[in-house]
């Protein structure tokens, strides 16, 4: 399988991706440059986190702009994988692949720690591999906080749309487990066509024994077990 991470002015986390997908899953992957319109006939598009241009105006806002995001969009569209972690999730937002959006923190400071997920729905190209114990996954962001109008809302639940949800150690949703104030404690969604997925914590931060946590791995299983099944 083939991936593509674009590579915005103020990524990141774009080299964990490709360390993961390619030493750690052993799968293609090639960096897209944000000026370049060619998307190299890859099969999976992932928005990396970081700080897009300084996250000026708001995160994701001005990089929703790039040249490449059109190609992006079109793809998306068309039926084609993406995800976007973190300030790619942002950028999905800002671009409307996703509802929704991704507010400053309710404690107004950056936050970046670990954080304990519970996976709501496991029947998408992206969870399939979660179980429905609480898994363990870092986050880094000052404006992670989702918001959405309650009609957005009601759709995410009728449509099964809602990924994950903060929660703590076993798996309790709770207000205390929520790090930012996200509404329903939610920490990733995807469309209503179950290919656009967006997600603030970090899986790639969390896929190597060496870091002691394999938990954010299983996010990469379930795409190439979907794949290769």
């Amino acid at each position: 399988m083939k991936f593509g991470v674009v590579v915005f002015p103020g990524s990141n986390c774009d080299k964990d991706i490709i360390y993961v997908i390619e030493k750690i899953m052993g799968q293609e992957v090639v960096e897209l440059w944000h000026k370049n319109t060619d998307l190299q006939n890859v099969d999976f598009i992932i928005l990396p986190g970081g700080f897009s241009y300084g996250d000026y105006l708001r995160s994701g806002a001005i990089a929703k702009f790039s040249p490449i995001m059109k190609e992006v969009i079109g793809f998306a569209n068309s039926g084609g994988y993406v995800m976007g972690i973190c300030n790619g999730f942002q950028i999905l937002t800002e671009s409307g692949l996703l509802p929704g959006a991704l507010l400053h923190n309710t404690s107004h400071k950056f936050i970046c720690k670990n954080t304990y997920l519970k996976t709501t729905n496991n029947n998408t190209l992206v969870t399939n591999q979660y179980a429905e114990k609480a898994v363990k996954i870092p986050i880094a962001h000052a404006e992670g906080r989702y918001f959405a109008d309650e009609e957005t809302l009601k759709l995410l639940v009728e449509n099964d749309q809602i990924l994950f949800k903060y929660s703590d150690i076993d798996g309790n949703i709770t207000e205390e487990a929520n790090p930012n104030g996200s509404l329903m404690n939610i920490a990733g969604i995807c469309n209503k066509d179950r290919n656009v997925f967006g997600m603030m914590p970090h899986p790639e931060r969390a896929a190597d024994r060496e870091l002691n946590n394999q938990d954010g791995r299983l996010l990469f299983e379930s795409i190439l077990n979907e794949v290769f099944v």
